[in-house]
């Protein structure tokens, strides 16, 4: 059947021309993704806040979105219309050629059961910088005909083929005859096909990805899947509405953040099979690979997943031997059509019903190498209720995404159970993850699953908070007991153990009335440490926490405190600061409302206070605001800066002297340069942290993904309590560890959100430790001896004697200090 459909694509190819030639190389940078499932259909201006924080991710030369799973009455047509009807989008950029194309190229070949012309938005105010009008959409909900049907598969021997693989494989072959009439093969850009599987949607244009929400008024449009897409090619001019993400198979719509090495050669791979791509863009053959894998080849997911990424190296050994046969023949076949370069694909999957799929799917996939950034998130409020899947570029982008869901649906909340990074290709997960909604029919299920189909849940047996249930019990102010911080602390998580969240709420409510240092300590320690929380659950305990931090903020916005000031595009600083005082003031800057990044962002506005005299520095609320802590210049060991919020990239790179707290996980980029200071992180970091630092302190309560501390020299101290993915400390160049010089610490620990401190199952799971480091040391511990010679290249094990301990010992006082992580439980084992 395979055979069959190929060859029937032949004649398709030969009577247009369309020649591998005329293709030109294009390719990506650092764009911008986004992807939500979720058992509930939502609404897509949840997608707006989280493209609105990634915009510096895109140039406004292609943003798009893809809906899955879609609401019937919103498009005017049954439930029955919905599931079984193709939704045929044409983009049509001269609306004068409607008339022609439905008359060649769509009446033809379907019968058309409803026809929508998609709603726009053209006066919203924040469209006036579009450089070209997006295309007009026009939505045929249609059925191929009998006739067409009954022809095609006698002409091209498909008698044992299914209905639904018939029918599929004539609406791709018609939507390539209509691309090619009218957007690729003259040159003229009239109109395309934006997607044309079933219960799926694509828009897309010259612009960012939040535009394409706004202007196709996609804020009440609801779905069970969404994806987004910001593009910033770094070359190849594919600055037109065709050139946008995302791109269609059949029944997938992807977006991919990267770009390839190889597009040519798997353009070819693809031309051998008679598929060509029409819109001069490496992501476009992505999705065509996988819709050969997956439909054509009718390859299970993890198989379609190893043929696109495949698995390598040390990874590759430690599979089961099942695996690595069939792995082994998936390689062979199908390894010049495997992406090479950074990459990670997110994919909006629309197939009930169709070769074994019934389900909608998001689909995240991270290159081998793991050159590009990802985050994954999971969050359930209980084993039957609703549940969130989410992926993107960055993790502020998911906490943008859970706030906005959480600020009008009580039953979610705006913290993620759990947060990870993927390692392409690993032997544990595979690198991808799957977020499958089976949809029932008022609400559905989510189930996400690795790479091998192994499952991965929440804990769901701690209750999280939902603030439109009716309260056991009035909640009341109750005040607090009169202590220091340490022991109110204290007090407060004894007494969680046998608390209910009302109970917590009426002490919650007394903070923003005590003393403003007491309550912002207190609810730092709460944010920051991990500990028993009895019938609660940890991540709707930090959306009460932040709720309750804010509203401490916004009442010293009105104070006339001797100790602190506020600040924020509309509120001025209070005058009358006596010149001799202001370094004595911590300065509480509220981030909403300054740009992420640029002239006027809150980073400039932070080294503008700094040069005003002011050395203590609060900064709430960031929202993906980048650069903080960078631009001090030497000399700042008297500064000192606390963060709260979804601080985004370069935190602290380049800094020379400064403390910086951030109260949560890091993401990219972080500390890069560093020159000296103290750095200290209450979470994950992201990837490539530390790049070329040359000194100073850091401490990281969780894991760093891949690539940290990469070409790094002369003095940095580092303490990882977690793990990290890969490619710890490549090229390390830090002398002598005993003589001043600089060395890592990982001590492969897992703390637990009910404070627990778990081994890790594998000390370092990647296969590229210390590779080529000329100086410098990295002391893991590893009471079971997992690590071995074969993931070293360049480095060798040395015996640990007393001046190690000496030199470590500091550093190890100081990280139990901040993190309650007692040094002899790490020296239990």
């Amino acid at each position: 059947m395979i055979e069959e459909i190929t060859n029937s694509r032949k004649q398709l190819h030969r009577n247009i021309g369309v020649k591998h030639s005329d293709r030109k190389e294009a390719t990506e940078g650092g764009c911008g993704v986004i992807g939500i499932a979720c058992s509930e259909q939502i609404a897509g201006q949840h997608l707006l806040q989280s493209l609105i924080q990634m915009r510096n991710r895109g140039n406004g030369k292609g943003g798009g979105v893809a809906a899955v799973g879609l609401v019937a009455d919103e498009f005017g047509v049954s439930q029955e219309v919905l599931e079984k009807d193709y939704l045929l989008s044409v983009a049509y950029l001269d609306p004068r050629i409607r008339a022609e194309v439905e008359r060649n190229s769509i009446t033809p070949t379907f019968s058309i059961d409803h026809l929508r012309e998609h709603p726009t938005n053209p006066n919203h105010p924040k469209l006036n910088h579009l450089e070209i009008n997006p295309p007009q959409v026009v939505e045929y909900f249609v059925r191929v005909r009998a006739e067409i049907s009954q022809a095609f598969r006698q002409e091209h021997g498909l008698s044992h083929a299914s209905q639904r693989q018939v029918e599929d494989e004539i609406v791709y072959q018609n939507t390539f005859r209509l691309n090619a009439a009218y957007y690729a093969s003259t040159g003229e850009t009239r109109a395309f096909v934006l997607s044309h599987g079933k219960n799926l949607l694509v828009l897309k244009m010259v612009g960012f990805g939040d535009d394409v929400v706004r202007y196709y008024k996609l804020e009440d449009i609801h779905a069970h899947i969404w994806i987004g897409h910001h593009r910033y090619p770094i070359k190849g001019r594919v600055w037109h509405p065709g050139g946008a993400h995302p791109f269609i198979g059949m029944n997938e719509a992807l977006v991919h953040n990267g770009d390839f090495a190889n597009y040519a050669s798997v353009s070819e791979y693809l031309a051998q099979r008679n598929i060509y791509p029409h819109f001069l863009t490496d992501t476009e053959v992505s999705v065509q690979m996988f819709d050969l894998l997956y439909r054509l080849y009718n390859y299970p997911i993890e198989y379609v997943i190893e043929a696109l990424a495949p698995t390598t190296e040390r990874d590759f050994i430690q599979l089961p031997q099942s695996k690595q046969k069939i792995y082994k023949m998936l390689q062979a076949s199908h390894i010049h059509g495997s992406p090479d370069g950074p990459w990670f694909f997110l994919i909006a999957q629309s197939a009930p019903g169709g070769l074994g799929n019934k389900s909608f799917n998001l689909i995240g996939i991270t290159d081998t190498s793991m050159l590009r950034p990802q985050v994954f998130a999971l969050q359930q409020a209980a084993a039957d209720g609703p549940a969130i899947g989410l992926a993107a570029s960055e993790k502020q982008g998911i906490d943008a995404a859970l706030e906005s869901l959480s600020s009008i649906d009580a039953r979610f909340w705006s913290r993620a159970d759990n947060y990870w990074n993927a390692r392409g290709g690993s032997h544990t997960d595979g690198g991808a993850f799957i977020f499958s909604v089976n949809p029932k029919e008022h609400s559905g299920t989510l189930v996400c699953t690795d790479k091998f189909g192994c499952p991965v849940t929440v804990d769901t047996s701690n209750k999280p908070f939902n603030s439109q249930q009716t309260p056991s019990k009035p909640v009341k102010l109750t005040k607090l007991p009169e202590l220091p911080v340490n022991m109110l602390y204290q007090w407060m998580i004894n007494n969680l153990a046998h608390w209910d969240y009302n109970d917590l709420q009426s002490h919650l409510r007394a903070l923003p009335e005590i003393d403003p240092t007491v309550a912002i300590d207190l609810l730092t320690l709460l944010i920051d440490r991990c500990y028993q929380t009895g019938s609660l659950r940890r991540s709707s305990l930090l959306s009460l926490y932040d709720e309750t931090l804010n509203k401490v903020f916004t009442r010293l916005a009105s104070s006339t405190s001797p100790v602190y000031r506020f600040l924020n595009p509309t509120h001025p600083i209070f005058p009358g600061i006596a010149p001799e005082r202001i370094s004595q003031i911590t300065l509480i800057i509220d981030a909403i409302g300054y740009p992420i990044e640029g002239h006027r962002s809150l980073s400039r506005v932070l080294v503008e206070m700094y040069e005003r005299g002011f050395r203590k520095f609060i900064i709430a609320n960031t929202r993906g605001h980048r650069f903080i802590g960078s631009g001090f210049g030497p000399s700042t060991a008297d500064v000192r800066i606390d963060v709260y919020g979804s601080a985004g990239d370069y935190l602290a790179s380049g800094m020379d002297g400064i403390e910086l707290n951030l109260h949560g996980s890091a993401q990219d980029q972080l500390g890069q340069i560093m020159k000296s200071g103290k750095l200290i992180i209450h979470g994950d970091v992201g990837q490539t942290f530390g790049y070329a630092a040359k000194g100073g302190e850091v401490y990281i309560r969780g894991n760093a993904a891949g690539r940290p501390l990469i070409n790094a020299v002369g003095r940095p101290k580092v303490v990882i309590n977690g793990t990290c993915l890969d490619y710890l400390a490549e090229s390390f160049m830090a002398g002598d560890p005993l003589n001043g010089g600089g060395f890592i610490i990982l001590n492969s620990i897992q703390v637990t959100d009910q404070g627990e401190i778990r081994e890790l199952e594998t000390p370092y799971p990647g296969g590229n430790l210390f590779s080529l480091a000329s100086g410098g040391a990295i002391y893991i511990r590893d009471p079971y001896h997992k690590i071995g010679n074969d993931q070293l290249n360049g480095g060798e094990f040395a015996p640990f004697n007393p001046a190690d301990w000496q030199a470590i010992r500091p550093y190890l006082e100081e990280n139990e200090l901040l993190f309650d992580i007692p040094i002899n439980v790490l020296l239990d084992n």
